[in-house]
């Protein structure tokens, strides 16, 4: 490993299905930390967010998730893939406390924890053998990144991640060669 990737702060696309891949086969709570990660990078939740998840903010019919940011960011309303929404299935099915109001549950706990997230993130990361060492907000950012490799508008990768100032979005732009086509 070079120090470079080392000190990275997000992780690739593949290497997020990597994460996710390992998740699914992990030797415990599968379910939950599957669809944990896989929130955290589709809709681009901080930790705190994630764990602060309800039921209430979840309509599975309608296959939405109102993603209520922190740290004065903007909250907003996104729409959910199929497998997403599986996901959550899965994971309110098989949670021990059924009448929580909250999404993600830990062992000992109603809600799981900050720090609860980063140690499952970290330990997959491990176990999936990423050149990377795997932390929670990195996933984040791979969101971030994703959405400015495929073209996005930086105003709606802004609305997305529920940044409040450009400045704050306008990170995800570096890492795309795309942006230079057609200069010359």
């Amino acid at each position: 490993m070079t120090g470079e990737t080392h000190l990275r702060d997000y992780l690739t696309r593949d290497e997020v299905a990597q994460l996710l891949r390992v998740a699914k086969k992990g030797p415990r709570h599968r379910a939950r930390n599957h669809a944990m990660i896989l929130l955290a990078y589709r809709h681009g939740l901080r930790a705190s967010e994630l764990v602060d998840l309800r039921v209430s903010d979840l309509d599975l019919n309608a296959g939405t998730i109102y993603c209520r940011r922190a740290k004065g960011s903007r909250s907003t309303l996104h729409p959910m893939k199929a497998d997403g929404v599986a996901a959550i299935e899965r994971v309110l099915r098989e949670r021990k406390l059924k009448a929580n109001a909250y999404v993600f549950n830990s062992d000992r706990s109603e809600k799981m924890s900050r720090s609860g997230f980063w140690r499952i993130v970290s330990q997959t990361g491990r176990r999936a053998q990423l050149p990377v060492k795997a932390y929670a907000h990195q996933l984040r950012h791979a969101c971030g990144y994703y959405l400015a490799n495929k073209g996005c508008d930086l105003r709606l990768i802004q609305d997305y991640l529920g940044h409040k100032q450009i400045q704050n979005t306008v990170r995800y732009t570096a890492l795309n060669p795309a942006r230079f086509a057609g200069l010359w």
